[in-house]
């Protein structure tokens, strides 16, 4: 009794450090803070569970401490930057796994191991645990899947995938609500389990890696709300606070990501985001002029003002480092240099932030589409490195484009326009871009690395 003062003084200490670790993410300078506050929010809440009287074995909690710090360690350490999304997609995984372990084993230990009759409340908890916790687990681990391109990334879909997709849902919401008022029927829990493991599949299956922004905050927001119902479920209180403010944080995001992408929460809640369109938009006239590394380096060398446009290709070319280095070359020549970010350029929200903040870009240096477009007329050199939809013209002009509507970088508006390309493609949506047969814009092939440290290189010598 002495220590459950103690714990849950622990608890309240880890919430208030969980609240202003999430307000210092909301924000790329203090970002830093906000992630050591909410690890240590995290050591408080562990430590403090470590006193709880009804803990059974020390030791299976030591060798998982081990075990889990070890795994997380080296995934920190030697997993690259560019490989952010995919991590992410796997702690999702097995924070999800948790939550359903945890869910599983507290029914098992109640109705079939016990005998003792669930209440009403205890069951829902379970139920909501286990139901978004197991459809996030196989959700994540198959984003996690298409990023690391152990399987396409393109959408998979057939015939009939939607309604498919809901009666799957509702069958197990139907079952999830039976059990509330007949929490004995083990058999019909377990169903209910097997169905969301299968919905978390079918639910990403249809969705492209281009659009993973939106999965992977629609994945966080589920994972979340697991672990508050765990704590609920539990009667933990710092579950409870902690899963909550993932749940709802995650869900917001989710709308944003929406916002930035022109889709609806709708269409993002029921899984039918991300499938194959037609490019029904009129088709392109013109050429794609290919210019060389020399003549764009003179250019941007002379420039006054050089923005760069990062997109999943620099993540693919672990090209960071190499746009940091040009723009080092740059600014030593008195050009302003600026890097604009789009809310949902890469495979994860924050994608390009994370990896211009590994090769050192100043927080000062990044501006928002909502920022940088009113200078676009300014601009003498827009430089985009692997984006594609986001800088697409179409999308502002064309009613017709299946991008119509989404809020673009509108580069197309500087004085000229560089795009840094591995070949002629279409790129991953397949939806053509008119920007590259602008007459402002020039096409610089190859890996985009090589290219890009070919320009610091010429910049220094002209």
């Amino acid at each position: 009794m002495k220590f459950n003062y103690f714990i849950e003084l622990a608890y309240l200490l880890a919430s208030i450090l969980f609240i202003f670790g999430l307000k210092g993410l909301s924000n790329p300078k203090t970002a830093r803070n906000g992630m050591n506050m909410a690890a240590a929010g995290m050591l408080v809440a562990v430590v403090g569970t470590l006193f709880n009287a009804e803990i059974v074995s020390y030791e299976l909690i030591i060798i998982g401490l081990i075990v889990g710090s070890l795994i997380g360690a080296a995934m920190s350490i030697w997993m690259p930057m560019t490989a952010m999304p995919q991590r992410t997609a796997l702690s999702h995984a097995f924070g999800a796994l948790a939550a359903s372990l945890v869910g599983i084993s507290e029914y098992y230990r109640y109705a079939v191991d016990l005998q003792e009759p669930i209440s009403s409340f205890k069951m829902t908890a379970l139920g909501f645990e286990v139901l978004f916790g197991s459809l996030t687990v196989t959700g994540s681990l198959l984003a996690f899947a298409k990023l690391q391109e152990m399987m396409r990334g393109t959408p998979i879909t057939y015939k009939g995938q939607n309604v498919l997709n809901v009666s799957l849902f509702i069958l197990a919401a139907v079952i999830f609500i039976y059990l509330i008022f007949d929490p004995t029927q083990s058999t019909l829990f377990y169903v209910m389990v097997g169905l969301s493991f299968l919905f978390g599949i079918l639910l990403v299956l249809p969705i492209g890696a281009a659009d993973m922004p939106v999965v992977m905050a629609l994945m966080n927001s589920y994972a979340g709300l697991a672990s508050a119902a765990t704590g609920f479920a539990i009667g933990n209180n710092v579950l409870i606070i902690a899963g909550t403010l993932d749940g709802f944080s995650g869900f917001i995001l989710s709308i944003l990501m929406c916002k930035a992408m022109n889709r609806s929460i709708t269409n993002v809640l029921f899984g039918a985001f991300g499938s194959p369109v037609e490019d029904t938009s009129t088709a392109v006239q013109g050429v794609m002029r290919e210019v060389s590394a020399e003549d764009v380096a003179m250019q941007l060398a002379y420039a006054r003002q050089v923005v760069f446009v990062p997109g999943y290709g620099m993540a693919t070319a672990q090209a960071q480092h190499a746009v940091r280095e040009l723009g080092e070359s740059l600014e030593h020549r008195g050009v302003i240099v600026k890097y604009a970010i789009h809310p949902v350029a890469g495979r994860m929200p924050g994608h390009m932030n994370v990896l211009l903040a590994e090769a050192n870009v100043p927080y000062s240096a990044l501006y928002e589409l909502e920022q940088i477009n009113p200078e676009m007329g300014a601009t003498d050199v827009c430089v985009v490195i692997g984006a594609n939809d986001v800088v697409n013209p179409d999308a502002r002009d064309n009613p017709t484009s299946p991008i119509a509507g989404m809020p673009i970088i509108e580069v197309d508006k500087s004085h000229s326009v560089i795009v840094l390309k591995r070949g002629k493609g279409k790129g991953f949506s397949g939806i053509e871009n008119p920007l590259f047969f602008k007459q402002n814009t020039g096409m610089l092939y190859g890996d985009a690395k090589a290219s890009l440290t070919k320009l610091s290189q010429a910049v220094l010598q002209s």
